[in-house]
């Protein structure tokens, strides 16, 4: 007791004084009570130690059990039962001995390292009961701890019973209801059937019905009209290219590499129109995310799977290549995982790449787990030609690169006398310790030589500064000779063939010569064959994925364990396999396990985010909020027993989409109207969480503008195909050094629907920036919607804009007549999908004694009605 006395006595002084001090101190007194491993030692050792030396085993030190704690690591000693004084681990968390540990985090107390000595001076003796310790388990979800599991996003969904005692028909009024009972709420009355007609057309395929198709609803009183209509519009080829936009958001789409360079990525548009398709076709999505994770590993692989992998890499890249830079390949690594566990799993398990999860049941080991089944993912193209076709292009370029090999040498051998005397000449500019440097044998210079020689030779770049008049008549004719065959040459290669970039299995080690990031599998053992897509052995077995560790506090530079593949322990249900290596033997399968792992109905995520994105966009909120956090730090589900049976009912459905947006689009509450007002609604539920009337939304950014080009009647309805090209002011593209902007002419051709306008991540087309296009660099949930000036200064005076309202103009010109009360109405209609009230058609034709139609319909693209979906 005196010795206890005098630890707490002593816990704000050093924990090194405070250990000196008690060490007779304890010699002196009587027996202790036994320390308990289990109530004292284990907690200090789980915050404070296991960080570092638990699954990581830093210097192969393991304190998860007594047999590893014991054995001790590569140095042995760390743990002697009986004698503190002679454990490593009492004499450095005592500072007794260098480096003193923990090494990151808070010291230990003087009472946390007296209870530490005295339990090794009493045997070291780990408790009878005491289990191993969880971060010590092997990542299945037996294991996964049972808090974990207590938490609402980790248990399967189950389909909820629908409550009684409403005559409400679709199930989802049933659940809203409910919820609107208890918190005192009114649900606002039907929306007008114009408001509704607008809103289906804007929701649904991101444009406004035409005057026609708004005649065609007003006419049709069969009772199933609103769901006729809904069908046509998911029917419509435009869907497809208004909601894979929201999952391009998600796949964080680009048709540039970013950072300085920012480089054309010239076949990203496939990706893209695969999206797009996916959608129209209502692929189901367990099979849509099975194509884009591992796309290249199913039993049936088209060309469509190939494409779908441009989902893994349509993520940001820097230009040095991974071989030379092999710390790059963990940032893309994080990117990939960061993409997948936000955008599919509504996770955030990029917080686990350096310690464990601070809020979530996401330990290290399982990011690395993840890290694992993708680490021997590579990128590369894939040819969508037939395979004759694609061999004798490979044949055929192959033998004139090889000619124009040979005869670019014999214009080096040319040149190399010259270059060296230029060389020597430039070299003498230079100090002489630099030119002493240079002259010695490489084997012979000292390191710092070696740095100082290598950056003056990688300076004096003389091949490029090499001129006609440095060299004799007779080198200089040859040279012109052999440059004109190279020319001739290069106009007989063939045409290049389409090509897809994607992703496969490889070896990230050995890359081509060349630019870019590209890499193909190691030459010695593999090559890839263009002809038939994939990575083909060239001698026998199967391929075998590189070794990958987890790195502690996640630098590449300290590899802890070696890491097999698998999933989010408390995500997972069962023991589902981490590898379903294809029959080919061409890839490793850890990709395909995944992706059967997340597209599993025992996953409990999956269904759950995706149809809370579907809700998100339909009714601006989603029933979690946070789109791509479910996790501790996002917000609850306002109706968790409505969360589930969506989740339920989508599975069951096929996982189908459209199935979804039939559910949700036919409900009383998507039918409600938003110009409703209610002080006691408002004053109980102000943020409409609870749904009494329907949440008006601004337009996307892209929408915005799809719109403006509708009621312009220029619209260029053609789908897919590479991106095109707005114009852009010549001071906005001196801004930039770096990329490409093909700036064509304002017409037709670029008035395309803005999902195939380019997407540069190094300069966002300025009117999608002014409407909040989010971040092209990183997964995207909800888009953020701001409102600000520089929006109503693009819709007054931008020059697209100001032609499309002349264009407006015209058309309303042309269709009406020259009657003024016509022109307004029909603008009105075309605008905003209803007649003039009769106030706002005496103010137009007021106004338009004194100002002209322009003027008329750019105040029509500039009012808040326009943009905004009610």
């Amino acid at each position: 007791m005196i010795r206890h006395t005098f630890t707490a006595a002593l816990v704000g002084t050093s924990a090194l004084a405070a250990a000196r001090f008690l060490v007779p101190a304890a010699a002196a007194q009587a027996p202790t009570p036994p320390i308990s491993f289990v109530k004292d030692v284990r907690p200090i050792f789980q915050t404070s130690c296991e960080s570092c030396h638990g699954e990581a085993q830093v210097s192969g030190f393991d304190l998860r059990t007594s047999e590893s704690a014991l054995k001790g690591g590569d140095h042995g000693g760390d743990i002697v039962p009986g004698s503190a004084d002679q454990s490593r681990l009492y004499r450095r968390i005592a500072g007794l001995e260098q480096p003193s540990m923990p090494k990151e985090g808070a010291a230990l107390t003087a009472q946390q390292i007296s209870l530490i000595k005295t339990w090794i001076d009493q045997g070291a003796h780990w408790d009878a009961s005491a289990p191993a310790s969880a971060s010590a388990a092997p990542a299945d979800a037996s294991n996964a701890p049972s808090a974990a599991r207590n938490y609402w996003a980790f248990k399967l969904p189950v389909r909820a019973p629908v409550p009684d005692g409403s005559s409400h028909i679709n199930p989802i009024d049933r659940f809203l209801e409910k919820a609107r009972q208890e918190k005192a709420l009114k649900p606002a009355p039907r929306a007008a059937r114009l408001t509704l007609l607008r809103r289906a057309y804007l929701d649904l395929i991101g444009l406004p019905p035409t005057p026609a198709e708004t005649a065609a609803f007003l006419a049709d009183s069969r009772p199933d009209a609103w769901e006729r209509l809904i069908d046509s519009l998911l029917a419509s080829p435009h869907y497809g290219e208004r909601w894979g936009r929201h999952w391009l958001d998600v796949a964080r789409y680009a048709d540039s590499s970013g950072f300085e360079h920012d480089y054309d990525r010239p076949n990203a548009w496939r990706y893209r129109d695969y999206v797009i398709r996916a959608f129209n076709d209502d692929k189901p999505y367990d099979v849509f995310l099975k194509e884009q994770i591992a796309g290249d590993e199913l039993e049936k692989r088209t060309d469509d799977t190939m494409i779908a992998t441009g989902f893994l890499r349509a993520g940001p890249r820097v230009a040095f290549r991974e071989k030379d830079n092999p710390e790059r390949r963990y940032e893309y690594l994080d990117d990939l995982i960061d993409t997948t566990s936000r955008g599919v799993l509504g996770l955030t398990v990029r917080c686990a790449r350096c310690h464990n999860h601070k809020f979530d049941p996401i330990p290290q080991r399982d990011y690395y787990s993840l890290i694992t089944t993708f680490f021997g993912y590579v990128e590369t193209t894939y040819p969508l030609v037939p395979r004759a076709e694609a061999e004798a292009f490979e044949k055929k370029l192959h033998a004139i690169e090889e000619r124009q090999a040979s005869l670019k040498a014999e214009i080096k051998q040319i040149d190399a006398p010259y270059v060296e005397r230029l060389r020597q000449e430039a070299y003498k500019q230079f100090p002489e310790n630099v030119q002493r440097a240079i002259a010695k044998p490489e084997a012979e210079r000292t390191p710092g030589e070696q740095l100082l020689a290598a950056q003056v030779i990688e300076q004096t770049n003389i091949g490029a500064r090499l001129l006609d008049r440095d060299m004799k008549a007779e080198d200089v004719a040859k040279k012109k000779a052999l440059a004109a065959e190279i020319a001739s040459l290069d106009r007989q290669k063939p045409k290049p063939i389409p090509t897809a970039d994607i992703v496969t299995d490889g070896d990230y080690r050995f890359a081509p010569d060349g630019d870019g990031d590209e890499v193909i599998g190691c030459p010695k053992c593999r090559v890839w064959d263009v002809a038939s897509g994939s990575f083909l052995h060239a001698g026998p077995g199967k391929y075998e994925a590189p070794p990958s560790y987890l790195l502690i506090r996640g630098d590449p530079n300290s590899k802890g364990p070696l890491m097999k593949p698998g999933f989010v322990t408390a995500a997972t249900y069962g023991n589902p396999p981490t590898e379903m290596p294809p029959a080919d033997g061409h890839t490793s399968g850890r990709r395909r396990a995944l992706a059967e792992w997340l597209a599993s109905p025992q996953n409990p995520l999956t269904a759950r985010v995706i149809v809370n994105r579907i809700w998100h966009h339909h009714f601006g909120r989603g029933i979690v909020a946070t789109l791509d956090n479910f996790g501790k730090m996002g917000e609850p589900p306002t109706h968790p027993e409505l969360l589930d049976y969506l989740a339920v009912e989508f599975m069951n459905r096929g996982w189908s989409i459209k199935q979804m947006h039939r559910l949700i689009m036919t409900s009383e509450a998507y039918q409600m109207a938003s110009a409703y007002e209610d002080p006691a609604d408002s004053e109980r539920d102000p943020q409409d969480q609870y749904l009494w009337r329907f949440r008006a939304q601004r337009l996307d950014a892209e929408i915005v503008r799809d719109s403006i080009l509708e009621a312009s009647g220029g619209i260029n309805l053609a789908i897919g195909g590479p991106s095109v090209f707005p114009p852009l002011p010549p001071e906005v593209l001196r801004s930039v050094s770096f990329g490409v902007w093909k700036n064509a002419e304002d017409g037709p051709e670029v008035w395309r629907r803005s999902v195939y306008v380019y997407r540069r991540r190094g300069l966002v087309f300025p009117m999608f920036q002014v409407f909040d296009l989010p971040e092209q660099n990183v997964t995207a949930g909800a888009r953020n919607v701001s409102t600000v000036p520089t929006q109503a200064l693009t819709l007054l005076n931008n020059p697209f804009v100001l032609r499309q309202a002349q264009m407006f103009a015209d058309r309303v010109k042309q269709e009406a007549g020259d009657d003024p009360a016509k022109q307004i109405d029909l603008a009105y209609r075309i605008a905003l999908t209803r007649p003039p009230t009769d106030a706002e058609l005496t103010i137009a034709l007021d106004s338009l004694k004194r100002q002209t139609l322009v003027d008329l319909t750019d105040v029509l693209f500039n009012l808040n009605e326009f943009v905004y979906m009610r």
